[in-house]
């Protein structure tokens, strides 16, 4: 028997199981009509079998749970670093530009009057970036994927 086509290497498909083909880890034992099953099974084998896909099921939904945590945490933390990277590196333009700021209205008031002026201007600016920021993580998702599945399992049992 010649290997199916998507088996081969480089076909674009390949490692793809077979649609004919069970899944890894499917017994086909489980097609059987439930009332055959019970006749020729013990329900030691049966507990066995439920047990392994337990135990199989609650690997993968730990698995997924890692896999979308990694995902989320890399978000958060790409956002928190440019955010982090921004300030930092807008820090020093800032500064100078707010003391030339300073001293042009110093020009026109007292330097007291153009201190609070320059003042209340970051307040605002501080304020809107705050905000931005809040948005932004609160666009991290968590883990939704696994939280849906994780509410099957009890359906799974009925």
């Amino acid at each position: 028997m010649t290997e199916p086509r998507n088996h081969m290497p480089g076909h674009p498909d390949a490692g793809a199981w077979p649609a004919d083909a069970p899944a890894p880890g499917h017994d086909p034992s489980h097609a059987q009509d439930p009332e055959e099953r019970a006749r020729n099974e013990s329900l030691g084998d049966m507990l066995k079998e439920v047990s392994q896909d337990l135990s199989t099921l609650i690997r993968q939904e730990i698995e997924l749970a890692k896999a979308e945590m990694r995902e989320s945490a890399t978000k958060a933390g790409k956002g928190a670093g440019m955010f982090t990277g921004a300030a930092l590196s807008g820090y020093m333009v800032l500064l100078f530009l707010s003391l030339a700021l300073w001293a042009g209205i110093s020009n026109l008031t007292g330097r007291v009057w153009a201190a609070i002026i320059v003042a209340v201007i970051w307040a605002i600016v501080a304020g809107v970036l705050a905000m931005v920021g809040k948005k932004e993580l609160k666009d991290v998702d968590g883990v939704p994927q696994t939280t849906e599945t994780v509410k099957e399992i009890p359906e799974a049992f009925k």
